[in-house]
């Protein structure tokens, strides 16, 4: 037997997941056959690659060494398939975003003329969609939000980069709310409301807002779950429903935004490429190009904006 990418690309799941069974999982095989064929390669290699730890698996000596090349040589064929995509001009980068705030300006933005390459947009109601679509090959790129400290898995072959690293999710309700008249919000005094549940419920989201209200002492009545923002919109105006929203999300007739005490809710928002099909410098022109379309939302609400300036360390970072 001569060794292939995909025995290769097998090795380094194995790595990266920590166990033959979640290796398995990803690869779309059973753990008795990745164990099988992980066998075939250790007879080419000529030795164990891994052994059993209190972990999961861990790399031999042999295995940290085999690491190395199949690491040096998938970059490689990633390179290969990225310039190669790069050069065709008629292919355009395949990009998949969730409802984000920034997504309308990032639309005006994804012109990569400088690099003769068009963008075509999808948008998904699924974190875990995009990621998959993502490791499949359907989407060149991925924009997407995570909620407090999730941190959203992502296939091999990958890079991210963070678009925004923090923002205080704030409360969207009716301007006739009672409570509409104060400038600052205490988690605790929603805790009758009736809420709109998150539309992407993969990213931490719905966990965090159900951790959050249990420490204020509730727990929240997630009623609604609509993904057309005009319905959602609506049902806010008239007092049937009250949000967590992003604390750049424009003014809507018949609503207000205000900010929670203590930020007990956080999002951050990340851009991953797959380096097989979009060079680095096309990552970075996508990534620009998002960091610009939050930037434009900013002054969308004052007190994000003094909240903005007092947190330089929420800002992002161009490369």
């Amino acid at each position: 037997m001569q060794l292939e990418l995909r025995h290769l690309q097998a090795v380094c799941r194995i790595a990266e997941a920590g166990s033959l069974g979640a290796a398995a999982r990803w690869l779309g095989v059973s753990q008795p056959a990745l164990s099988a064929q992980l066998r075939r390669i250790e007879r080419v290699t000529g030795g164990e690659l891994f052994v059993r730890g209190r972990s999961g698996v861990e790399p031999t000596p042999l295995g940290h060494f085999v690491l190395s090349k199949a690491r040096r040589v998938l970059g490689e064929m990633d390179a290969l398939g990225a310039e190669a995509r790069a050069l065709s001009a008629d292919v355009p980068l395949r990009l998949g975003c969730i409802l984000l705030v920034l997504l309308d300006g990032l639309l005006a933005r994804t012109d990569l003329a400088p690099s003769g390459r068009e963008v075509a947009v999808d948008l998904e109601n699924s974190v875990t969609t995009l990621v998959r679509m993502l490791g499949a090959g359907r989407y060149d790129a991925i924009v997407y939000g995570e909620v407090n400290d999730y941190e959203v898995p992502l296939p091999g072959g990958v890079r991210v980069r963070t678009v925004v690293p923090r923002e205080p999710f704030c409360i969207r309700m009716s301007e006739r709310h009672p409570l509409a008249g104060r400038s600052r919000l205490d988690l605790a005094d929603l805790a009758g409301e009736q809420w709109m549940t998150l539309v992407q419920d993969d990213d931490g989201g719905p966990e965090a807002l159900v951790e959050a209200c249990a420490r204020a002492g509730f727990t929240p009545s997630l009623r609604y779950r609509i993904t057309d923002r005009k319905m959602q919109h609506d049902l806010i105006a008239a007092g049937r429903a009250i949000s967590l929203s992003q604390p750049t999300a424009p003014a809507v007739p018949g609503t207000v935004m205000r900010p929670l005490a203590g930020t007990p809710v956080t999002g951050r928002i990340r851009l991953a490429w797959n380096r097989a099909s979009v060079p680095s410098h096309q990552g970075e022109l996508l990534h620009r190009a998002a960091v610009e379309a939050y930037l434009a939302n900013v002054d969308n609400n004052a007190f994000h904006r003094t909240w903005w300036d007092a947190h330089p360390e929420a800002h992002p970072t161009l490369g």
